[in-house]
């Protein structure tokens, strides 16, 4: 098939591109490299540098026959969310709408569409499963539920099929090796950890140490960015085979605290890393916790580089080659 890849020289995207790849898919990667990175622009690929929102790129990308889209291409610090909102509408919801048109205009019937637990909001209950209410917190949290709730109405109203895929804490590299280009500007607190690490920042800072858990500190459930890429190449099987929609949730339904990682880390990496220890952020949960037995039924889906040392280790085999 013929598949474009919005957002593909990125952290989550390039990791897809590289299992389409191996299925022999013929790929268009489309990003704008704000925050993509050259080093995951891979041979035999095509690419387009612009930006979704753009009507003439939007044309160039649909001249030929595109048979599916991934779409990666989205801003996603929800901090940032709150202070410049309109950076979030012009790129998040008016890129995708028109990403979504020019679907229509050519024919394009299938998309897997790169949601986020951010749509749940403060947890009303653990694990967080599909049915959780939807009440996001952060206008990042607001711009994929409103997504989904427009893919909704495309399926009824134009027959589009989509998968929206519910991330939680995304980490890890290619295991293989095949990654080379690391996540510019992360905001998560594990490549923080390696970036501290590696020399690129000269400490990080937990925050907060008194929440009701075993050592204090955020327990957060954290999916391997492979895991998560086979999950995109099963979903999208599902919503051609069955011609309808899916949502589920992508996690690992394991939970590691702050400083459990952080100790893991540190002994992975042979040293200490320097951070500080900072009072809570607001709207922090103690615990963020994924039920994702609905991606293990409907897709026969499983996690398998999910848990903490995998995570760590492939993440360290990147940065501790960088030249600072």
């Amino acid at each position: 098939m013929r598949i474009l890849v919005t957002g593909g020289s990125g952290y989550i995207g390039s990791h897809i591109v590289l299992e389409l790849m191996e299925l022999g898919h013929s790929i268009l990667v489309v990003d704008d490299m704000e925050k993509g990175n050259e080093k995951n622009l891979f041979p035999g690929n095509d690419f387009i540098k612009g930006k979704i929102e753009d009507p003439q790129i939007l044309e160039q990308v649909f001249a030929q026959k595109i048979d599916a889209v991934f779409h990666f291409a989205a801003w996603k610090a929800a901090g940032e969310s709150m202070t410049d909102p309109v950076k979030y509408t012009i790129n998040n919801l008016n890129g995708t709408n028109a990403l979504i048109a020019a679907m229509v205009k050519h024919n394009c019937d299938y998309i897997v569409f790169s949601s986020s637990a951010a749509v749940y909001g403060a947890p009303k209950y653990l694990p967080i499963d599909e049915n959780h209410p939807l009440e996001p917190e952060n206008y990042y949290g607001y711009t994929k539920l409103g997504i989904e709730e427009n893919l909704k109405w495309y399926y009824h109203l134009k027959g589009i099929k989509s998968a929206n895929l519910r991330y939680f804490n995304a980490a890890g590299y290619d295991p293989k090796g095949r990654i080379q280009g690391i996540e510019n500007s992360p905001a998560n607190l594990l490549p923080i950890i390696m970036e501290v690490a590696s020399g690129m920042r000269k400490n990080f800072t937990i925050f907060g140490t008194d929440y009701e858990t075993p050592d204090g500190t955020c327990i957060r459930d954290y999916i391997h960015v492979s895991d998560l890429a086979k999950a995109h190449i099963l979903a999208l099987n599902y919503i051609m085979s069955n011609n309808e929609c899916l949502t589920v949730n992508l996690g690992s339904e394991s939970g590691y605290s702050v400083k459990e990682m952080t100790d893991l880390a540190e002994k992975i990496v042979g040293k200490p890393i320097p951070h500080n220890l900072g009072p809570r952020r607001a709207g922090d949960p103690a615990k963020l916790l994924a039920s994702s037995a609905k991606a293990q039924n409907v897709l026969n889906w499983k996690p398998r580089y999910s848990d903490a040392e995998t995570l760590l280790t492939t993440m360290w085999s990147l940065y501790k080659n960088i030249k600072v």
